[in-house]
């Protein structure tokens, strides 16, 4: 992926209001992201943390998606997969982010969700750039074809809050 600006990021944005945009909130470590290692840019908002925002090329340009962290207080944590690298988080570590879809649907108050990584390094998982404790499905693998199945993935997220 090729480094974005805040700007460029701000108007990506497919599923969210103008008044939403203003707010989005960047975090402290924006200037230092290696866009050459990732396929999205992900983050939590640090001034609301239910909301986070994942931005990604995709065939129409960078598209910009708005999510929700689902509600997940009380809750004992426990191990999932990520939908996207599919790297295993035992006791935490993976949500559901919910995302309205873009246009007239997600304004009807049509969602899709999915089981994201919370620190949104996929891109870092599936290059074995940050490892996880245990065994990881994907991890025998090569590095090129869990790559490819990450993209595919989240071109098949995208193309679905696309409505395509």
């Amino acid at each position: 992926m090729h480094g974005l600006t805040k700007k460029e990021i701000l108007r990506s944005f497919v599923n969210s209001s103008q008044s939403r945009i203003k707010t989005v909130a960047f975090p402290p470590s924006f200037d230092e992201a290696e866009w050459e290692e990732l396929d999205f840019y992900g983050w939590v908002d640090p001034r609301s943390p239910q909301r986070a925002y994942l931005v990604t090329t995709h065939a129409s340009g960078v598209i910009g998606i708005e999510l929700r962290r689902a509600n997940s207080e009380g809750a004992r944590p426990r191990s999932a997969m990520c939908n996207l690298c599919h790297a295993v988080h035992r006791h935490g570590g993976t949500a559901l982010f919910t995302a309205r879809k873009a246009g007239a649907s997600g304004k009807a108050g049509n969602s899709i969700g999915t089981y994201l990584c919370t620190d949104f390094c996929c891109s870092l998982y599936a290059r074995g750039l940050k490892l996880l404790p245990d065994n990881q499905p994907e991890h025998a693998l090569p590095t090129q074809t869990r790559i490819a199945q990450l993209c595919h993935r989240l071109d098949g997220f995208v193309a679905r809050v696309l409505n395509r």
